[in-house]
């Protein structure tokens, strides 16, 4: 009788242990492919931007043209006196040319990812971060990539820039800024299509309603500071970086 409760005890604690592996598995399952998801989405968000930002041409000739064969800055030929039928022809083919030439930039597209406008990208080499900047800082926007708060000058401008990003302690967003040091480097790419170097020079801890740093003095100089937490979640990770 006592062998039967304790197969049974047995039993039971095997079915609990295995049923326990197999939510580890599918929890961790499910994490890999959320976490695959996320960076797909952000990648193709920083490929639609950096097409949006690349400097695009417009060939001017066609609205310039004023008639058929000839452009508007042509000479009229029947209205000229005494002036040199060649020299007159290589006027208006070099005038011709200068039109053909003459191109202009096309104001980049805005990109989105969901309802959220990308307004530049964040590439920190030493933890293989690379993600689409947003306008906002809200849960969902800090849910697919990281954001840029609204306080500063905006980025790549003269002035502190704040950039907030998750720490899901799984790799994600800025999950690794915990082993990043004075002199690491972070790319950072703008709507004009700018890329400044920033160069980390502090890094401390501090707690979750300390907001001191929002507003500190650059001294006319470039930066930025990321936010996120601790693996704990107690407090902040607060990094400095200036234009290198």
């Amino acid at each position: 009788m006592n062998n039967g409760k304790y197969s049974n005890v047995l039993t039971m604690l095997l079915v609990v242990f295995i049923v326990a592996i197999l939510g580890v598995i599918v929890y961790f399952a499910f994490d890999m492919l959320n976490s695959n998801k996320i960076n797909n989405d952000a990648q193709t968000a920083i490929d639609e931007f950096q097409k949006a930002t690349t400097p695009v041409k417009r060939d001017r000739t066609s609205s310039s043209t004023s008639n058929e064969g000839e452009t508007e800055n042509e000479v009229p030929t029947e209205n000229v006196v005494d002036v040199n039928k060649e020299a007159l022809d290589m006027l208006n083919q070099a005038t011709a040319e200068r039109e053909t030439e003459k191109q202009t930039e096309v104001e980049p597209e805005k990109v989105y990812m969901e309802s959220y406008e990308v307004l530049g990208t964040i590439k920190i080499p030493k933890t293989n971060c690379e993600y689409p900047i947003l306008d906002s800082i809200t849960k969902r926007s800090l849910e697919i990539a990281v954001g840029l708060a609204p306080y500063g000058p905006g980025l790549n401008e003269v002035g502190n820039s704040i950039i907030f990003g998750h720490n899901y302690r799984n790799g994600l967003f800025f999950s690794n800024n915990k082993n990043l040091r004075n002199g690491d480097v972070i790319y950072i790419t703008d709507k004009a299509g700018r890329t400044v170097t920033y160069e980390i020079y502090n890094i401390y801890q501090t707690d979750a309603n300390d907001a001191s740093y929002f507003t500190r003095d650059t001294e006319g100089k470039r930066e930025i500071s990321l936010q996120t937490c601790t693996d704990d979640s107690a407090n902040r990770i607060i990094i400095w970086a200036k234009e290198k």
